[in-house]
């Protein structure tokens, strides 16, 4: 068991949901977890109303790129949260497994994106609650 929990984010193209829950993960919890993402099917590029949303936060994924899915990929990860993808998500014994239904930003524009990106945010703040709460200090 690592020392330290890790999390596969996983949609169909890999360019909105999944890319903007992992840069969440990565800003909020820092090096606490291990972050990846991955799609069924990749797209070309990230997609540019997520990029944007992003960036109005203060995060910046414009040098992401989408990566295919792999069995690897599930097997190194303790918890597989999947953002519409099916059952094209490999399922194995002792992985957690959570299913995020979320809206896909994939052809809206920044407006429409927002609300996505901030439920992915109260979606992640959760999950690090869970998997890797902030320690106390005294």
């Amino acid at each position: 068991m690592a020392d330290k929990p890790s999390v596969l984010f996983v949609c169909v193209h890999n360019a909105g949901r999944s890319q903007m829950a992992a840069a969440w993960l990565n800003h909020l919890a820092g090096d606490r977890v291990e972050v990846r993402s991955a799609g069924s099917d990749p797209g070309d590029r990230v997609n540019p109303a997520a990029v944007a949303a992003m960036a109005e936060v203060g995060i910046d994924i414009s040098a992401r790129t989408p990566k295919i899915l792999t069995v690897d990929a599930v097997q190194a990860s303790d918890v597989c949260v999947t953002m519409g993808c099916g059952d094209t998500c490999p399922v194995f014994p002792g992985k957690r497994y959570l299913d995020w239904q979320l809206e896909d930003p994939a052809g809206q524009g920044v407006d429409a994106v927002r609300p996505i990106r901030d439920e992915i945010k109260l979606l992640v703040e959760g999950l690090i609650n869970e998997i890797a709460p902030t320690p106390r200090t005294r």
